[in-house]
């Protein structure tokens, strides 16, 4: 907020400079951000506000921060306008048919006004903090919200049809045509918050005026609005119009329904000393009733535990005091009465770290020594950078991306039964999807590295995804990779299986059995198989953890990637649950391996899965271990099937074994493949 100094230190009992003003603010939370001094000598300062204190958004509000903190005292100004016989509500109706998003709106008249331009000493405050000034009806508006931060506005009474206010929702496809230079009429739709005449509506509530019933050269008699507002409300009919203005800004930070009189009286005299004319007596109001003020106790002992040191109760009932706590002091034990402005104040609390702010953060004592306790291993921290290392060490690059996709990308990677969830802000522009999978994230990552030349890209990331089920919302924590090469489909599939197995035995130990079953879905994990052809559910030790496979053409198409990509996600908590591993040890082997080579030829429906299962259900003797080699297909075999090349390892624990001995195991095995998987010893 722009302050002017001179402005505030018309409140305080003793002037503070610029300086001090900046320094003391900046002591209590109000950070300085700029200082600028203006022609006339005086200073315009940028003071940083928080979103929970729209009581410091104007001057008095500044004022009273360092009116406490200093040990100075606040002076007020005072209206007590005169008043006509003739009530308000004579010449002006209010009807609220909207008191949970205007819980409070009140209406007063003033006839016989003069519009012309303001004083000097007006334009004068207005123009230090950078507002132009209109003329004296207008730059009195402007002056309280900036005086008290309790946005007005003043309609011209002839101009309101019917002498009548409603305020109500706006109707589709009425029209409103706001305040300012180049303003363009709006087609309202449905719901709207507006203030409205018998037939139109005249003002956005809590955020613009109308050019219908602006004030003017030839206005006499006023219409003066003091209203407060849902902040809701006021923030979603400002961004869904791009409509913001110092009214909604303060508005949306919440002014409060019992506020709104005394910045209306302060108003309602500055233009009867600056445009003359006869108040009428009253205010129009409507609204739900206001609730009393919180009562909240402070115990001085609790004060003092928390500080750090003790501070005199003298002290403690001045701070409180200059706030507007209106404080009384009984034993240990001050009784607050908390004013409406400060919303932010409902406990005990709050008012020790209103205390302890003013009377100097610098005041709490340090401790050189520090007692802590060492935290003990975080095993879901430890698993997540064991799984990263992996990666890494396998070549991968991590990525960060946006969790917000495009709608198409999207679609692309939905797993069945499962709907899409959609950010609702204009921000998101042409990507309002969270994503359902990870896998999609990172195509758009792969994208943008291959456009730039990169040929063989490989991509992992660790993030959450999104899904509506049903009505319920999901989120769910992923591990997923990519890689493109200008290697051949198979070779970059068995790649990235390869890698997941790897991160698999990094996650899970070294004994782990990984297999994949091609399927059409993952129904456990919700990951988005849609994408993939052919999709393979993976599951390790029996349990489902995810899927893998080559994207298919048209989740590429939809990308705009060339070349064949491989992929897979996978769900981290199924994936880590038994992290860390268990190592299990077991002895050296004394005696050397023997190995051989079998290829077989089977079909292209037989997986390496089924291949290695048959294989150690045989039970041959000597067996230790198999490892597939790879896959030859070719005119000789004929279509649909492949040979497969395997490699058995066999030990004696207690010699060399001899090849004869391996010899009769072989053929044995040969038999067993052809009657359980129809294979052919290829020669």
């Amino acid at each position: 907020m722009r302050t002017s100094v001179n402005w505030i230190n018309a409140y305080l009992s003793s002037p503070a400079s610029a300086h001090e003003q900046a320094e003391t603010l900046t002591a209590v939370g109000f950070p300085c951000e700029s200082c600028e001094q203006l022609a006339d000598g005086d200073h315009a300062q940028e003071i940083e506000t928080t979103s929970n204190r729209g009581d410091c958004l104007c001057h008095i509000g500044l004022a009273r921060e360092i009116a406490a903190a200093s040990g100075r005292s606040l002076n007020l100004p005072t209206q007590s306008p005169a008043c006509a016989n003739e009530p308000a509500s004579a010449a002006i109706s209010v009807t609220n048919h909207e008191p949970q998003r205007c819980p409070r709106y009140t209406a007063r008249v003033i006839r016989g006004v003069k519009v012309a331009p303001s004083p000097a000493w007006l334009q004068e405050r207005l123009i230090a903090i950078g507002q132009i000034p209109r003329n004296n009806v207008v730059d009195c508006t402007n002056f309280v919200l900036f005086e008290y931060g309790q946005p007005s506005h003043v309609f011209d009474l002839k101009t309101l049809v019917g002498s009548a206010i409603h305020v109500r929702a706006s109707k589709k496809g009425e029209t409103f045509l706001p305040l300012g230079e180049g303003a363009k009429t709006i087609v309202l739709d449905d719901g709207v918050l507006v203030i409205a005449d018998a037939q139109r509506p005249v003002a956005l509530a809590g955020v613009k005026g109308g050019a219908a019933t602006a004030v003017t050269d030839s206005t006499t008699d006023l219409v003066i609005e003091a209203a407060a507002f849902d902040p809701v409300a006021v923030r979603k009919t400002s961004r869904a119009l791009r409509i913001a203005s110092d009214s909604s800004y303060r508005f949306e930070r919440e002014v409060h329904p019992a506020e709104v009189d005394e910045a209306a009286q302060r108003l309602v005299g500055l233009i009867l000393e600056t445009a003359g004319g006869s108040l009428l007596a009253g205010s129009v109001s409507a609204g739900v009733a206001i609730a009393p003020p919180l009562a909240v106790t402070l115990r001085l002992d609790r004060l003092h535990a928390i500080a750090g040191y003790q501070l005199e109760s003298r002290e403690v009932m001045q701070i409180l005091t200059v706030l507007g706590f209106a404080p009384r002091l009984s034993g240990e034990t001050i009784s607050c009465t908390i004013p409406p402005r400060r919303i932010d104040v409902t406990r005990e609390i709050d008012l020790i770290e209103e205390v302890v702010r003013l009377a100097g953060l610098d005041r709490i004592p340090q401790h050189d020594v520090v007692a802590i306790r060492p935290v003990g291993r975080q095993f879901a921290v430890e698993a997540v950078r064991a799984a990263k290392n992996c990666l890494a060490g396998l070549g991968f690059v991590e990525t960060v991306s946006p969790t917000l996709i495009s709608e198409r990308a999207a679609g692309t990677f939905l797993p069945r039964d499962v709907v899409a969830l959609r950010v609702a802000d204009e921000r998101a522009m042409g990507e309002p999807i969270l994503r359902p999978s990870l896998v999609a994230s990172l195509l758009q990552s792969l994208k943008l590295n291959r456009d730039r030349g990169s040929q063989s890209v490989q991509l992992f990331e660790h993030a959450t995804t999104f899904w509506l089920e049903g009505m319920t919302h999901h989120e769910r924590r992923t591990i997923a990779l990519v890689a493109i090469d200008s290697t051949s489909p198979e070779a970059l599939y068995r790649h990235v299986r390869g890698a997941v197995e790897s991160l698999a035995r990094e996650l899970r130990g070294a004994h782990v059995h990984c297999d994949v079953q091609i399927t059409p879905a993952c129904p456990v994990c919700k990951t988005a198989a849609s994408g993939l052809h052919p999709a393979g559910t993976l599951t390790i030790d029996g349990a489902t953890v995810g899927v893998i496979g080559l994207i298919n053409a048209a989740a590429r198409g939809a990308l705009g990637i060339d070349g064949d990509v491989a992929a897979a996600e996978l769900d981290w908590e199924s994936l880590a649950q038994g992290y860390p591993p268990v190592p299990r040890a077991q002895p050296l082997a004394s005696s050397p391996l023997l190995d051989r080579d079998l290829s077989i030829v089977v079909g292209d429906d037989v997986t390496w899965s089924q291949i290695e299962s048959t294989v150690r259900a045989a039970q041959l003797p000597f067996f230790e271990s198999i490892h597939f080699v790879g896959n030859w297909r070719g005119k000789q075999l004929g279509a649909g099937r492949r040979s497969a090349t395997l490699r058995l390892f066999f030990r004696a624990p207690d010699r060399t074994l001899r090849r004869e001995e391996v010899e009769p195991q072989l053929a044995r095995l040969t038999t067993v493949l052809t009657q359980t998987l129809k294979a052919e010893l290829r020669t």
